[in-house]
């Protein structure tokens, strides 16, 4: 959070909290929880890395329409529309987050899947920047989208993709991307240069696009009108994207601009006053550009501004404020009323914490502060209902209770078109943030077609993450292991049911249905095909049986065919036919075929005949001995001889790896060790070894029973994040260990001879005026394991610590002190700890000096 004027914020030395405040939550498992619903939202093809297992590829023609490639990015909400306005203000809202909370996502270990969940929203608005005046903001037509309810992965609806340009342009559009792509320009700077150098050119121009054409995008995207209507008009986010693009280069030409517009911003109804009576959210960016003025200025007219809006939700402005319910939350607006609360509340303890650092009204801050906590407890849990708004948070196994019936066509999984088919949502969509009541009464109805407080969206929980890293740094929290836990699926996806429509002496008639209700990812069987095993009487040739039907969706029935011995099959085939969970005509193919004999015939002696509804004319229900094809892969039922699908027994694979540790680093190298999986059903063949270096895991090395590994090919000064896999013998893979964070040593760097207990390598990562951020890079050279450690150094100016991580920090004078994390008091021979720190200066920002661990000296 905030520390300083002209600073990225940083965390400061909290407020005493209320009593409901300290530790009720674990505002770790709720970010773990917010980072995953990213993932589910996803669109586009998947990633190796992708943890959502319900979820599969998806819109792989969008753009074609226009001759680009626009797959990827987020579907909007419970919809599947990509609309680039929220989306662009989503990502701008978590690059906030990332910058300024970067110690709580690191503290809570989501800083790997913050760097994928902003590269995969970046990635889709580079995509949808082709030339310098040109930004597509829309792919999906939100009326035919809404008419359909069903997976992504197998939506019919028209995708068409929509732009402005400098003929028909959209200032809100363009510079809210350049915010977006600003902000986590300095998210990524650290960790990919190269990645963040192209994410902030991109920002300049789609800058300079809105600022040279000015209109809003709605007048020309005219697709969004309903849905995302520019109602602010674009003067906030010519703020909002010079500020950012202020915080990304230092170049005062963009604050210029931000103060001059700034002007231009609403005002309260008749008056000079600039408005308060609402709040920070994708279409209105004023009450952000509020808070980023009065800390990157400290100017006294900003901090007005911004603390008359946290009255008007706190204490009140000329004896009005935002209406409370009884159960205390915030209550803006009917329709999401937790995002308006959520982002508020990010917002507050934002600005509560520069008032902190600059040492201005402790009443105030605290005020403020209150006010965010009490907003995310309330949707956490701490409400009348005793219900998480946030679907799947446990609360570290204390809680059961969310709601079951978002308004998610993805996570409901609906195979018949159909909000009510069937009953139960199919997915526990981890993460998203419901709409919350929707009135000042604390109640709320959970209904999948109550999509005012029900449904949930990217911009809902962009705010609310970021408010979940700062209580995380504040307060602490755990996130969960083994997480996420996998889906089992609810029944069998892709299956045959069957019934007797007709008998005789001499003959039988199957109807026959080929049923496709996959969830596990929904996906479309376009190469089904069928077999029905029969078995020919003794003294009758195959040419004496005919193979003969009256209705068929397929095609028509071929064979007997045979299969072994007196045995034979008739094969339908469904080639071409896309049968799919998408809708009641969709999800399945009828064909009825009747089988003809020269003589009398017993069924009940046909292998495929068992299972089957023998009542003429009655309902088809599921059986086992009739084959489903997909292609040449048996995906259901099981042959004469058990050449189908059968149920594979049940494994448990190993347990996840733990104890990940590093020593001897390098600028190029290191070793890994760790302790040993425990094995699930079967025994550990090996392990896998993971890194990350925020665009995905990959790859890097394998052992067999080993548990250690020398990881080569690093590239210098960079940082990674490790994870280690387990395998047992059959292939079957373990969650993820921990992640351990990593940086190797600067190029040409290398730890030196002799009897120095530590190398420590200073580096400051970001700075602004009067302020920086910095890490210090520190190995044990010594011969043994440190249980416990402490690090000092003395700054060689006035920099003053304002938050830190990876350490417990305290200052006395320009003496700094950095003790051991209660989870990582261990340093290994070889070993290495990177704490990091936000700090300001006045007058000198020289390098510090005299660096010692436990109280020797380091070189």
């Amino acid at each position: 959070m905030a520390a300083t004027a002209g600073a990225p914020a940083a965390h400061a030395a909290a407020p005493a909290a209320s009593a409901a405040a300290a530790g009720s939550y674990n505002y770790a498992e709720a970010l773990q929880d917010s980072m995953l619903f990213y993932e589910s939202q996803r669109s586009g093809k998947l990633p190796a890395d992708n943890r959502v297992t319900w979820r599969g590829d998806s819109d792989l023609s969008d753009g074609s329409d226009v001759g680009l490639d626009l797959t990827g990015g987020y579907h909007d909400a419970g919809d599947e529309v990509k609309f680039g306005f929220p989306m662009a203000f989503s990502m701008t809202m978590l690059g906030w987050g990332g910058v300024d909370e970067a110690s709580g996502y690191s503290k809570s270990g989501q800083n790997t899947y913050l760097l994928r969940n902003l590269r995969w929203g970046d990635d889709w608005l580079l995509k949808a920047h082709p030339s310098a005046n040109v930004l597509y903001g829309q792919v999906g037509d939100g009326s035919s989208d809404h008419s359909f309810w069903g997976p992504p992965e197998v939506n019919p609806s028209p995708r068409p993709a929509y732009k402005i340009d400098a003929s028909c342009p959209g200032s809100d559009l363009a510079g809210e991307a350049a915010a977006a792509l600003a902000s986590s320009s300095m998210v990524f700077k650290q960790s990919d240069a190269t990645y963040a150098a192209t994410l902030l050119t991109n920002a300049k121009q789609l800058y300079t696009f809105a600022d040279t054409y000015r209109g809003t995008y709605d007048k020309c995207i005219t697709a969004a009108q309903g849905y995302y209507n520019s109602w602010s008009g674009y003067w906030d986010e010519l703020v909002w994207g010079a500020l950012w693009l202020y915080r990304a280069t230092g170049d005062s030409t963009y604050l210029t601009k931000a103060e001059t517009y700034y002007a231009q911003l609403p005002k309260m109804n008749q008056t000079i006053t600039p408005e308060y009576n609402w709040t920070l959210a994708w279409d209105d960016k004023s009450y952000g550009d509020y808070v980023l003025l009065a800390e990157l200025t400290g100017k006294q007219t900003y901090i007005d501004d911004a603390e008359r809006w946290l009255d008007w939700w706190t204490t009140g402005v000329n004896g009005q404020k935002v209406s409370y319910s009884p159960g205390g939350e915030a209550f803006l607006d009917t329709w999401g009323s937790l995002r308006y609360s959520s982002n508020t509340a990010y917002a507050a303890l934002q600005f509560s914490d520069w008032l902190t650092a600059q040492g201005k009204d402790a009443a105030k801050a605290q005020t403020y502060h209150d006010f965010g906590v009490r907003q995310i407890d309330y949707a956490l849990g701490d409400n009348p209902l005793n219900e998480s708004y946030e679907i799947g948070f446990t609360n570290s196994g204390k809680n059961t209770k969310w709601p079951q019936n978002p308004h998610s066509r993805a996570a409901h999984g609906s195979w018949s078109q159909s909000m009510t088919e069937p009953a139960n949502t199919r997915h526990l969509d981890y993460g998203l943030l419901v709409g919350g009541p929707g009135s000042a009464d604390d109640g709320f109805t959970d209904e999948r077609s109550n999509y005012g407080e029900t449904e949930g969206a990217l911009d809902y929980n962009a705010g609310f993450s970021g408010a979940l890293a700062a209580l995380t740094d504040e307060y602490g929290g755990t996130p969960l292991a083994n997480f996420p836990p996998k889906e089992t699926p609810d029944g069998p996806e892709e299956f045959l049911q069957a019934a007797v429509n007709a008998a005789g002496t001499n003959f039988y008639e199957i109807k026959a249905q080929v049923v496709n209700k996959s969830g596990w990812p929904a996906r479309h069987l376009t190469h089904g095909s069928f077999r029905y095993y029969f078995t020919l009487d003794s003294g009758t040739s195959a040419s004496q049986v005919t193979v003969t039907s009256a209705y068929n969706q397929c095609s028509a029935p071929t064979g007997p065919t045979q299969f072994s011995g007196n045995i034979y099959y008739v094969t339908v085939s469904c080639e071409g036919q896309d049968i799919a969970p998408a809708g009641q005509s969709a999800f399945h193919r009828e064909v009825q075929f009747r089988l003809t004999f020269p003589g009398a015939h017993d069924p009940t002696k046909d292998w495929s005949y068992q299972g089957v509804s023998t009542t003429p004319g009655s309902t088809p229900v599921t059986v086992n001995d009739m084959v489903l094809y997909d292609g040449s892969t048996a995906v259901w039922g099981t042959a004469p001889s058990g050449d189908g699908t059968t149920p594979p027994p049940t494994t448990t694979p190993p347990g996840a790896p733990s104890g990940l540790t590093a020593s001897a680093v390098t600028s190029s190298s290191l070793t890994l060790s760790w302790t040993a999986a425990t094995p699930g059903t079967l025994p550990i063949a090996g392990y896998q070894v993971y890194a990350d270096t925020g665009s995905g895991a990959k790859l890097v090395g394998t052992t067999t029973t080993a548990t250690s590994l020398a990881v080569t090919g690093l590239t210098a000064g960079m940082r990674y994040a490790f994870t280690v896999k387990a395998v047992d013998t059959a292939g079957n893979v373990s969650p993820a260990s921990s992640t351990l964070p990593v940086t190797t040593m600067p190029s040409g760097t290398t730890p030196p001879p002799g009897s120095a207990a530590c190398t420590a390598v200073y580096k400051v990562t970001n700075s602004w005026s009067g302020g920086f951020q910095a890490d210090v890079l520190v190995t044990n050279t010594g011969t043994a394991a440190l249980n416990g450690w402490t690090l000092t150094f003395t700054f060689g100016g006035d920099q003053k610590i304002g938050s830190g991580w990876n350490g417990t920090f305290s200052q006395s004078g320009q003496k700094v002190t950095i003790t051991n994390p209660s989870w990582a008091a261990s340093l290994p021979a070889g070993g290495t700890v990177d704490p990091g720190f936000t700090a300001t200066y006045s007058a000198s920002n020289a390098a510090p000096t005299g660096f010692a661990l436990n109280g020797v000296a380091c070189s």
